[in-house]
């Protein structure tokens, strides 16, 4: 008998290849029967509302394991460039295991993942400030776009994984590269 857990893994490997698919679909490539999968899931949203609590679960997991609220607390500006550091290495991991849900339609509109969302992202707001604050992040942007910015590379690593655009070894040197320096060519300082 297939577990709820294997279900979820099984799941979470197949939206990643096809965000869209269907319970059939899922049932298919879990190897199971449409009614098992009912059996666990009565429906899509149902299932869709549990891998969504398990990627925000996870997301907070990186924001506590990283120390992310205590360094946006301090002041020194190697903790908290360390803590950016692991911050955005442990969000890598987050979308890479569960990037469906960056766009899932299903997932953004259900109240309580909604809820939930607002949380984490306020706490990492909170640390972006701090960062600027410190000097290490641009203070001339507000937070919140920093923060949506982290969201559009992390919807990047997503597609560039799925479509195998990238090496999965040079995803972090990427992203924070492109995070912390931009896409424009370096200039020399006169």
């Amino acid at each position: 008998m297939t577990s709820r857990e294997q279900i979820m893994k099984a799941a979470i490997q197949h939206l990643n290849e096809n965000p869209i698919a269907s319970m059939a679909q899922l049932a298919e490539a879990v190897g199971i029967s449409r009614a098992t999968l009912h059996r666990q899931f009565s429906n899509r949203d149902e299932l869709m509302l549990a891998l969504g609590h398990r990627a925000h679960d996870k997301w907070e997991q990186v924001q506590s394991s990283t120390g992310m609220v205590e360094a946006t607390g301090s002041a020194d500006p190697a903790v908290i460039e360390r803590t950016l550091r692991a911050l955005m290495t442990g969000l890598i991991e987050v979308a890479d295991e569960y990037g469906f849900g960056l766009t899932d339609y299903a997932m953004a509109v259900h109240p309580e993942l909604q809820r939930r969302v607002d949380e984490l992202e306020e706490r990492e707001i909170a640390f972006y400030a701090a960062a600027q604050r410190a000097g290490l992040l641009r203070s001339d942007m507000p937070a919140r776009w920093v923060s949506n910015v982290v969201y559009g590379l992390l919807v990047s690593v997503r597609e560039s994984l799925r479509r195998g655009d990238v090496a999965r070894r040079d995803v972090s040197r990427l992203f924070l590269v492109t995070f912390l320096n931009g896409t424009a060519e370096p200039r020399e300082r006169s």
